[in-house]
């Protein structure tokens, strides 16, 4: 029920857009590929057809995998392009920096009206982005990208501060007084979580973090078994922290296995990490909810395509950080299991 008041929540905003802006039309259609339909959302007998499909296609290229993180911003994208009646083409490139760069160059070549850009690794794609802002093509960059996305002329950014948001889980944890912390390391040369390990070592201010690399989750049996030889190596380890839902649930197990008494929080939400919340396996999660850096980049571009806005005034849209606890788990859970938090 939550979930569907916030659907026709933002169904009443996009419509207001329109009272505003005509030809700024809004909607929903039923599920489908990643090209735009004009029928009906999927509130049931009160859907109605809003939106006229427009002669607009956007590109979005993410350094995704896949897993539970990704397939939520895959998702908030797909149903933006079907509420704005444009043609979306979603690829993730499982975390290769040079895939990512062929992917970038393709959708300049197929002449995209927008294009949207996670971009963790900066020097390995910054010559395709630059290309597509020399083509004039509208850019957003999304989730990794805030530090860059002025310099190479991307129009906003939508995502979380992660020093910002790694500083508030050093803070908690200082609150529980933690002293020798863990922050895994899932993703080789992607700064943004480098970012999140550096501010939780600020926020712990009375206490010492220890980042470590695991194999991530192409592998997350093997990362699982990383964690647990850590922790059986060093029972002086009394929080760890990871950057990553599946990472999470690993260990939660690597907690399990190797005896430890360490306090475990997190970055992103899923279904089990909400179950593991509410089961006082982790005590919480960083929610910065990647639905909306899906689906706003998607709305933005629309906007900048048809009445030339754009929005954040030159700062950053920032979707996190917040947390959730056995607090307000509950309320969460739904949403999480059925793929929109």
């Amino acid at each position: 029920m939550f979930g569907t008041r916030m659907r026709r929540l933002a169904s009443a905003v996009l419509l207001a857009f329109c009272a505003a802006f005509v030809a700024v039309g809004c909607g929903s259609s039923d599920d489908g590929g990643s090209t735009a339909a004009t029928s009906a959302g999927r509130g049931g007998g009160d859907a109605v057809e809003l939106t006229q499909k427009r002669d607009l296609k956007f590109a979005m290229v993410t350094h995704g995998d896949g897993g539970s993180f990704w397939s939520v911003v895959k998702r908030g994208a797909e149903e933006a392009a079907r509420g704005q009646g444009v043609e979306l083409q979603y690829t993730e490139s499982s975390n290769d920096p040079q895939k990512q760069a062929q992917m970038i160059a393709a959708a300049v070549t197929s002449k995209v009206d927008g294009l949207a850009v996670s971009v963790p690794s900066y020097d390995a794609i910054r010559a395709e982005l630059r290309k597509a802002v020399e083509a004039g093509i509208p850019l957003i960059t999304l989730n990794a990208g805030e530090d860059i996305y002025r310099e190479i002329g991307a129009i906003g950014h939508v995502g979380q501060n992660e020093s910002i948001a790694g500083e508030a889980v050093g803070a908690r944890l200082q609150e529980q007084g933690k002293k020798k912390v863990l922050c895994v390391i899932h993703e080789q040369s992607n700064i943004s979580l480098t970012q999140r390990c550096e501010g939780v070592r600020r926020g712990l201010t009375g206490g010492t973090v220890e980042t470590m690399q695991v194999t991530g989750t192409r592998n997350v049996a093997t990362s699982l078994t990383e964690m647990q030889s850590k922790l059986r190596a060093d029972g002086s380890i009394d929080g760890i922290v990871t950057l990553n839902g599946e990472i999470a649930d690993a260990a939660v197990d690597a907690i399990r296995g190797a005896h430890s008494k360490a306090t475990l929080m997190t970055f992103d939400l899923s279904g089990p990490v909400v179950e593991a919340i509410q089961a006082g396996d982790i005590e919480s999660a960083v929610d910065q909810q990647q639905y909306l850096q899906g689906y706003l980049p998607i709305v933005m571009l629309t906007l900048y395509n048809t009445n030339l806005n754009t929005v954040g005034g030159g700062q950053p849209v920032l979707t996190g950080p917040s947390f959730v606890d056995r607090d307000n788990a509950e309320q969460v859970q739904k949403l999480a299991s059925e793929g929109t938090r």
